[in-house]
């Protein structure tokens, strides 16, 4: 199928100042394939944006989704990591390639404020496609002045869902990294678990003051939000993003409502005080 072509002029993307709602075209530079479903699109893009912020990618006559930052080249070019579950990711996989635009409208959401983060000792659990919005988080990490009082615990369903596998090597010599799938074939090598197996064995120093950032399925962050508070992590020292909530940006179709808060508004990131209480 022949895609129909975006005819405004493609270049760095940028915010449009004048109305958030009005999607402009960004390039494909790059495209990154870590499994047969999930690949990083690399996109042109010139503006501030943080890690666990999001954007809608829009496709004439298919729609659009929101899609979390997983990567940010200031000034240069964002990561969209995509999984091909639908209509619009379905229409991208196939007929988009490296030097064809996509349309795109954002940054959406408040992100992680990377800068909290940066001494003292944190820790980062995230699961799948929940590491998409963290990596930008892990990579400030594994620069700070203390790496390794900085641990990760990654978890993906099997050896064969890993993404970002560069960067979880790179990760492995600057950090404490755990990576753990669900299951393996026979003679796997590697640990073997779901991430909450790990987390009473963390290395922490001081509870009292450590920090956690929680990402993934819901049923995990349940799990290992459990985990660290039995370590004794404080409420106030633990965030996590609601992503899997996203919907339109804006707040105005109210899918992402939660009680009184507006994922695509208020978050996706919160912190715990403040998200236990957002029964859905």
């Amino acid at each position: 199928m022949t895609k129909d072509p975006i005819t405004m002029t493609p270049g760095p993307a940028a915010v449009p100042m004048d109305n958030p709602l009005t999607p402009w075209p960004a390039r494909i530079i790059e495209i990154v394939s870590h499994t047969k479903k999930e690949h990083t699109f690399r996109v042109a893009f010139e503006g501030d944006v943080r890690p666990g912020q999001f954007f809608e990618v829009s496709i004439p006559k298919y729609g659009e989704a929101p899609i979390s930052v997983s990567g940010i080249d200031p000034h240069k070019s964002l990561d969209l990591t995509i999984r091909n579950v639908g209509r619009v990711t379905g229409e991208l996989f196939a007929n988009y390639d490296v030097g064809d635009s996509i349309l795109l409208r954002g940054p959406y959401g408040n992100g992680f404020d990377t800068s909290l983060f940066q001494d003292g000792e944190v820790v980062v659990i995230a699961g799948g496609t929940g590491v998409s919005p963290v990596r930008g988080v892990i990579d400030s990490l594994a620069s700070s002045p203390s790496p390794k009082d900085k641990h990760v615990i990654v978890g993906f369903k099997s050896p064969n869902d890993m993404l970002f596998r560069d960067d979880l090597k790179r990760w492995d010599e600057a950090l404490d990294l755990i990576l753990t799938v669900d299951g393996a074939p026979e003679g796997y090598e590697g640990n073997i678990g779901l991430v909450t197996k790990f987390i009473p064995d963390l290395p922490l120093k001081d509870v009292s003051t450590a920090q956690a950032i929680v990402v993934g399925p819901p049923p995990m962050m349940r799990f290992s939000i459990m985990g660290l508070q039995e370590l004794g992590l404080k409420d106030e020292n633990i965030w996590v993003s609601q992503e899997r909530k996203m919907c339109c940006g804006q707040g105005k179709c109210g899918h992402c409502r939660i009680g009184e808060k507006y994922v695509c508004l208020d978050g996706p990131v919160f912190n715990y005080t403040v998200s236990k209480d957002m029964l859905d």
